[in-house]
Parts: structure tokens; sequence; C-alpha cells
């Protein structure tokens, strides 16, 4: 039956072999690291997720090695592990780009011009959804939703808001990216690697000088259905149009401007 089977184009083929270990001074690291996230929960497999982010700091992406760490320091299984780690959007599947970049498809960012953007950035990056430029700076997917619909079109880099984009504007970002110069979002901190920013959201302090009180709160365009709803009077510009330099903004009082990239 075996041989018909095959004949068939069929292969039962083997079980995958047991995943390797971390090297030992990287297990001693992470051991370290997990043991202070495990001890902020009363149960162990609460840890999970931030568990999964921590061993995507190291290798850029949750690999059958994270799986395997997880799974032995919390006393899971590894296919509870892997469980976790396909359900969950962020956590990645293989080798990924320093720079996470994400296109909201949704349909206002859509309707806004999210669609144009992300083909246009196919085009100007070569590569498709989920795909790592050469040089392995950029990784390109859509997202379905940034929840920042008040910014539409929005892009995000290793989840910090690029806000009002146009492709043009997407596309310069994306070069200064690959070119190594600076980038700064339109909100919230300045960008680090993908890899720092798993360790961030692993639920280790954002040590870079400046970096948490840049993080800021919601924007003027997030706010202006409050301020209208307390009788305040309503601001006659929230952004810039799409593409302009990025301005100063008074959150306090409604005024100033934020724009694009």
């Amino acid at each position: 039956m075996t041989a018909r089977r095959e004949t068939q184009g069929i292969q039962l083929g083997m079980p995958q072999l047991p995943a390797p270990d971390f090297p030992a001074d990287v297990r001693a690291r992470l051991e370290a690291d997990a043991k202070e996230v495990i001890a902020r929960y009363p149960d162990s497999r609460s840890a999970l997720l931030p568990l999964l982010h921590l061993t995507q700091s190291e290798e850029g992406y949750v690999s059958r090695t994270g799986i395997r760490f997880c799974a032995e320091v919390l006393g899971l299984t590894t296919a509870e592990v892997t469980a976790v780690s396909t359900f969950y959007t962020m956590y990645r599947r293989g080798p990924s780009g320093d720079y996470q970049v994400g296109v909201c498809t949704n349909t206002l960012c859509a309707v806004m011009g999210g669609d144009a953007i992300f083909d246009e950035l196919k085009e100007h990056l070569g590569v498709g959804n989920n795909g790592t430029t050469p040089d392995g700076k950029v990784t390109l997917e859509h997202i379905e939703c940034n929840a920042a619909c008040d910014y539409a079109p929005v892009v995000m880099v290793n989840w910090e808001f690029f806000d009002n984009q146009t492709p043009d504007s997407a596309k310069a970002m994306v070069d200064d990216l690959i070119a190594g110069r600076p980038v700064e979002p339109t909100r919230g901190a300045p960008l680090c690697t993908y890899k720092e920013t798993a360790r961030i959201l692993a639920g280790f302090p954002d040590e870079r000088e400046g970096a948490v009180e840049a993080s800021g709160g919601a924007g003027p365009a997030s706010l202006i259905g409050l301020r209208i709803a307390r009788g305040e009077a309503p601001h006659a510009s929230i952004v810039h149009p799409r593409g302009e330099a990025r301005g100063n903004t008074d959150t306090d009082t409604g005024t100033g401007t934020e724009g694009g990239a």
C-alpha cells in the first residue's frame, strides 16, 4: 500500500526532527529574561505572548527553536505554543527585514489611497505581500487595520505611525530606510529595528533617551470629536494635506498640524 501511494505522488515521510536549541550563552540570557517576564503573572502560561516577542527579538521571527524554548520554560507542548504563535499576526513565521512596513488596506484607508500605496510599494521594492528586500532591510505587508482611521491612509513601520501618506511619500520613506537615513514617524517614539521593537513588546523598557516621552498620546484628529462634544470650537485644519512636511502640534489647544512623513 505504501508503494502504491508513493506512485500516486503522496509522500508519507518522517516526522520533523526536534528543533535545535539556542546556543548555551543565548539560552542562558533568554532564560534570565524569561524568568523576569514569568514573575509578572500568577500563572506562568500567561507569559506566553511576551515570551514569543522575546524569542522574536533574538531571531527576528518565531522559529522552531523559539517555540521549543517557550514550551520548555512554560511547561507547555510545542503544539500549544505553535497554535498561539500562528494565531496572532504580530508574530513572524519566517525571517523578515529590519523594518516591517505595514500598509493598511482596510476600508477607509483603501478608499483614501491605501491600495494604491501598497501596489506602488510592491512595484517599487520588487516584493510581494510579506516579501523582504534582498538587502534584508524592509519587509512589506498589508494590514487589515492600523486603528488610525482618522489619519487615513496610514502606514506603520515597526508599529510606529506614518499618517496621511501618499504613494510618493511612502516610497520616499522606504528609500530612506534602505539607505540608512533618519526616518521620523508622524506620531510616537523614534524608530528602532524590528528585533528591538519585539523586545519592547516583550515588556522590557525602551532605554533610548527621550523615547518614552516621545510616545505621546492621541493626536488632534483623534480628539476633535471629544472637543466638539465638550462645546469647544472645532479646529479648522487638523492635518496637513497628504505628503506635506510635518509641522508642530499643540495637543492641548488643537492648534498646529501633523502631516505625512
